[in-house]
Parts: structure tokens; C-alpha cells; sequence
């Protein structure tokens, strides 16, 4: 019975490291190419 609340306690530690240690989004991804392509057109007009 005492080893129930250890159990959630390391599934709620696990859940976090997990969750906080993921990559970046699919639409940061797209938001850094979007600047990206900004920039260098930007620098092809100058």
C-alpha cells in the first residue's frame, strides 16, 4: 500500500523530465524558416 504513492510521485517526475526535454514544435520549426527565407530575400534585394 506505501508503494502506491511512490509510484506517482516517479510517474509525475518521469512525466515531467519528459514533457519539458521534447523539440522544438512543428510550427516554431516553420517560423524559423519563414525568417529565414525573409532574411535572405531581404538580403538579395540590398
Amino acid at each position: 500500500m506505501k508503494k502506491l504513492p511512490y509510484l506517482f510521485v516517479f510517474l509525475f517526475t518521469v512525466s515531467i523530465a519528459l514533457s519539458s526535454c521534447r523539440e522544438e514544435s512543428t510550427g516554431d520549426k516553420v517560423e524559423d524558416a519563414v525568417e529565414d527565407v525573409a532574411d535572405d530575400i531581404e538580403d538579395a534585394v540590398d
